[in-house]
């Protein structure tokens, strides 16, 4: 792999981190609207749909999936839509930058997950990371009860526990398909699981998009944090692979408290920073830790190899 290659990797992968970051930004536009968190969802993904589905018009990608694939695609679309309504949600009880870190624990759910349903042994790098997290946590906490509100701290948990469901649904699934056909699908989906929450309660219900501030801010989270991102991402992980893309994803919740802070006066602390940096590191020493191990038995193998040849 060349130098260049590996560049561009690494700035599609920032690209996707950043534009995912975004989320809070137009989620808080459309609440400043009077939008609810379910209406945010509905419009966000019928207008991402639109555009999944003019990307594989113009790809001349087939719609044409097994009774399998359609079944797997609803599981993945309905898990997704219940992490982005709870992490939406959480946004109306805590700041939005906070929110969107404490989001960014899902990997750790995921190697959980793994470990104790497919038997995959945790590491050393995992005990660290999730002492690191622990900690990040136990310093957003304030206890005055501003920013670090216990209902949207549930919502996020909610969110990333759904979230890493999915991933491992994905992990596990035995169907195979472009990213744009699957996200398209999903998003279909996605708007079913919506559209059937809005009935549960009237405050659920769906609301109109009444000003052209609430119709940009749909067509923002629509196109940055979705069509942007996605399509940055796989770009990023074919060019560098998904080890690397996760680590420069911690600009994720970077961009989210960085939002927060300077359009929504959202405060920041030191101590804040410091649960922040936690949190991050603990997820990087995770997903980090695994490439060290490979590295390091690839190292070994090469000492053994040139022992046996002298």
């Amino acid at each position: 792999m060349t130098l260049s290659a590996k560049t561009w990797g690494a700035f599609c992968a920032m690209i996707a981190g950043i534009s995912y970051g975004t989320n809070p930004l137009g989620g808080l536009i459309m609440f400043s609207e009077g939008l609810n968190p379910t209406s945010v969802i509905f419009y966000r993904f019928i207008l991402a749909s639109l555009g999944f589905a003019v990307i594989m018009v113009m790809s001349r990608i087939s719609f044409k999936v097994s009774l399998y694939e359609l079944l797997m695609l609803a599981i993945l679309g309905l898990l997704f839509s219940v992490s982005a309504l709870t992490l939406f949600s959480s946004f109306l009880y805590m700041d939005a930058g906070l929110a969107s870190t404490l989001f960014f624990i899902y990997p750790i759910f995921v190697v959980l997950t793994m470990a104790a349903l497919f038997h995959e042994k945790p590491t050393l790098s995992l005990w660290i990371a999730i002492l690191f997290t622990l900690i990040g946590i136990g310093c957003l906490y304030r206890g005055d009860g501003e920013g670090f509100n216990l209902k949207g701290v549930l919502y996020v948990l909610g969110s990333a526990i759904s979230y890493c469901v999915y991933m491992v649904v994905i992990n596990r699934s035995r169907f195979t398909m472009s990213a744009v056909k699957m996200n398209f699908y999903m998003a279909i989906f996605c708007l079913l699981g919506i559209t059937l929450f809005s009935f549960t309660s009237e405050s659920s219900h769906l609301r109109p998009l009444e000003t052209p501030v609430a119709l940009m801010g749909a067509i923002f989270l629509a196109v940055v944090p979705t069509l942007v991102s996605l399509t940055f991402m796989v770009k990023a992980i074919k060019l560098i692979g998904s080890t690397p893309t996760s680590i420069i994803g911690a600009l994720e919740p970077l961009t989210a408290v960085a939002i927060g802070v300077l359009f929504f006066n959202e405060l920041f602390t030191p101590r804040m920073a410091i649960g922040i940096t936690l949190i991050i590191s603990g997820v990087l020493i995770l997903v980090g830790g695994s490439e060290l191990k490979t590295r390091a038995l690839q190292l070994k193998d090469r000492v053994k190899l040139w022992r046996w040849r002298n």
